[in-house]
């Protein structure tokens, strides 16, 4: 989920740079609707990307490491099992 506080700030930071000249008379006007308009488009454009939160990643993160080593443990148990049955890699024997 996107933090809508830092999309706030972001699209207050970009309309507070547009210059002064450009505002016209309703200078404050124009400025909220650009606010507004950079709001929506930055929220368009971050939803599109698919982010994921910092926790979401470092849940997926835990979950590959914890498959990695039940891998890693399999491979191990295979090559031993191989190598119990005289069947293990480079002796020639046929695999099955």
């Amino acid at each position: 989920m996107i933090d809508l506080t830092h999309i706030d700030e972001l699209a207050r930071r970009l309309s507070n740079l547009v210059p002064a000249g450009l505002r016209g008379q309703s200078g404050e006007v124009l400025r909220e609707e650009l606010q507004e308009n950079f709001k929506t488009v930055l929220q368009s454009g971050l939803t599109r990307l698919d982010l994921v939160t910092r926790e979401e990643f470092e849940v997926q993160r835990a979950v590959l490491l914890r498959t990695r080593e039940k891998l890693e443990a399999l491979q191990q148990t295979v090559a031993e099992l191989e190598a119990r049955l005289g069947n293990a890699p480079g002796n020639g024997t046929p695999r099955h």
